[in-house]
């Protein structure tokens, strides 16, 4: 029996998600920069300059956000694409597509990785599956929600790669199908996790593309049809990853790992030499060690190794992805690229060392813990409201409820101001409204609300 195999030709359609035709291929700006473009000057992705990296509401200019972090991601992705291309288009003879382009493709998903997280970074999306096991708004919900139970477990495990699929093929101009529209192929490559949240992966199972999923069961259409114009293999609950996703899961982790370190040397919380002695193991290069020893200046010697290190894993990553190839277009290869480096060993200790100095930091804990009260109580506020709406009526409305229904854009409620006729839809939509505030906003406007503080003082 033949393997079922994913095609090249066929991954890199410039097909875009909602449309019948396929894009042409232009020299000047093919369909992935195109990609590239409408992310960079969404309202969705600006909102990533205010959403945590490494801490909350930092008081540095000189900390990372979200936004840095995403652009600094797109960044390795593109250096990735473009070299895993190179041999892609002439191993395969691909005559309409550049290495430029794949390079493109995996910067556009980069660019996009982050867009679903809710504010306070990873802490929120907890805050978030907290807040719907256990207030007491959302227990009224779950009976309802239950009978499907994909619906009841996009929230119980709500998740910010679901989410982000959802702005990009939804809530960005959402007057037509497939949102934003973006090519298969970028959308294909955003998906790490490309599969639903029910049911879960079950016990023992290491697969890194299960770990989490990446779509809401109000958008498996929208993914089925990213699967099927790609070519995608079906397996589990959804789908094997497209290839590209590897690249983009391997960019991700070099700036969320290589780079917050070089952050907690700026804040303190990472000795100089500690840092450099971490980065020196996974250069593991005395010439470029002894070059780095020239340079005097504390901050711009960490800048310099850590520029290294990030070479010298895009091309251990490199040479990785094309070892695991067919496997990977089989379906078969299912683990981090950078877990099978030469450096897999001084990623790891820095992995620890970050885990324990930088993201257990009290300051940055204390902020995450309050963000469980911030987004719980919105969370409370406004879905009360909502279903108080759907229940009774606007003429029925507490005094309460109506002054806090027109703080709620239109969409976040529904057209008309009216809610949907299902607690799933209604839900998401409100979950779509706070996940997509900034943490100054999301503070600011819980304070009001709770009478903390008043507009004006």
């Amino acid at each position: 029996m033949l393997r079922a195999m994913m095609q090249w030709e066929k991954l890199l359609s410039p097909a875009r998600l909602g449309q019948a035709r396929e894009e042409r291929f232009e020299p000047q700006r093919s369909p992935f920069q195109r990609d590239y473009d409408r992310i960079v000057f969404s309202s969705a992705f600006r909102r990533l300059q205010d959403k945590t990296q490494v801490f909350p509401l930092a008081q540095s200019d000189y900390v990372r956000t979200r936004l840095t972090h995403s652009l600094e991601a797109s960044c390795v992705g593109r250096s990735l694409g473009t070299a895993v291309g190179a041999h892609i288009v002439e191993h395969y003879r691909l005559s309409r597509v550049h290495s430029s382009d794949i390079g493109a493709a995996v910067a556009a998903a980069c660019l996009a990785h982050d867009i679903g997280n809710p504010p306070f970074g990873h802490s929120g999306e907890d805050a978030i599956r907290y807040w719907f096991e256990n207030s007491k708004v959302a227990k009224k919900l779950h009976a309802e929600l239950k009978q499907n139970p994909a619906h009841f477990h996009d929230f119980e495990r709500f998740e910010g790669n679901a989410q982000g699929f959802r702005i990009l093929a939804r809530l960005q101009m959402p007057d037509r199908r497939g949102g934003f529209q973006l090519t298969c192929v970028t959308l294909g490559a955003f998906a790490k996790y490309p599969g639903r949240s029910f049911p879960k992966r079950e016990v023992g199972d290491q697969r890194a593309s299960t770990k989490k999923f990446s779509f809401f069961e109000a958008e498996a259409d929208l993914f089925a049809e990213v699967a099927d114009r790609t070519g995608l293999i079906p397996g589990g609950s959804g789908w094997r990853r497209h290839p590209l996703a590897f690249l983009v899961e391997a960019a991700d982790d070099i700036c969320y790992r290589l780079v917050d370190f070089e952050d907690g040397v700026r804040l303190g919380l990472i000795g100089f030499q500690e840092a450099c002695d971490a980065y020196g193991e996974v250069i593991d290069n005395p010439r470029l060690m002894g070059n780095a020893g020239q340079i005097h200046g504390e901050q711009e010697r960490i800048e310099f190794l850590r520029a290294v290190a990030i070479g010298k894993v895009i091309e251990q990553v490199e040479a990785v992805f094309l070892a695991q190839e067919e496997a990977i277009l089989a379906g078969e290869f299912d683990r981090s690229l950078i877990g099978c480096t030469a450096a897999a060993g001084p990623w790891e200790a820095i992995v620890r060392r970050s885990a324990t100095r930088l993201y257990a930091h009290p300051r940055g804990l204390e902020i995450e813990a309050a963000g469980y009260e911030v987004i719980g109580g919105l969370l409370d506020l406004f879905v009360e409201a909502v279903e108080a709406l759907a229940a009774e009526g606007k003429k029925d409305l507490s005094p309460r409820w109506r002054n806090l229904l027109p703080l709620v854009p239109e969409a976040f409620i529904g057209p008309g101001r009216i809610p949907a006729p299902d607690a799933y839809t209604r839900l998401l939509r409100i979950c779509d409204y706070v996940s997509g505030m900034t943490d100054s906003f999301a503070v600011s406007l819980y304070k009001k609300l709770r009478g903390i503080s008043l507009p004006g003082q």
